[in-house]
């Protein structure tokens, strides 16, 4: 089998994750042990995964999360009074489908930023869309948009 028009082919399907699959399952020791189906399952597989980052990236780079944090990263033992019963209420994201909302009222430094932002990426990894912005900024938005007639739609 020729190797070039295949992967010219992949590309030009826009199978990129498959085509790079393709070159390094070809270029293994493995190669030659697998058969036809283990070998389009392992394609298959490399261009979902492919495609589920390129789409968790997109929804990162939309939701314009001012920190890198993590829920997994979250330290309860720190006296900021967090309640580790209503912290994982909020990671599991019912409330996020209950169309309900959030607010995070703190004095300064306790880190509402850092909690929001890993709300964020959690909401993100769970296939929601997600946009972080700050009082000021949300209100901000809230009045140009009434007076550009796109107040509904923003909202």
């Amino acid at each position: 089998m020729l190797k070039h028009p295949t992967l010219d082919q992949l590309h030009a399907l826009g199978l990129h994750g498959m085509a790079k699959a393709f070159v390094e399952i070809s270029a293994s020791d493995e190669a030659g042990g697998l058969n036809h189906p283990e070998w389009l399952g392992l394609l298959l597989d490399r261009e979902a995964l492919t495609r589920q980052d390129k789409r968790m990236a997109g929804r990162l780079r939309a939701a314009k999360l001012r920190q890198q944090a993590c829920v997994e990263d979250i330290d309860y033992r720190s006296p900021r009074g967090l309640d580790r019963a209503m912290m994982q209420k909020l990671i599991k994201g019912d409330w996020i489908d209950a169309h309900d909302n959030l607010a995070l009222v703190e004095p300064t430094g306790v880190g509402k930023s850092w909690i929001a932002s890993a709300l964020g990426h959690k909401a993100c990894r769970d296939n929601r869309s997600v946009l972080y912005q700050r009082v000021p900024r949300l209100f901000e938005e809230l009045a140009l948009a009434r007076g550009d007639r796109r107040h509904a739609r923003l909202l």
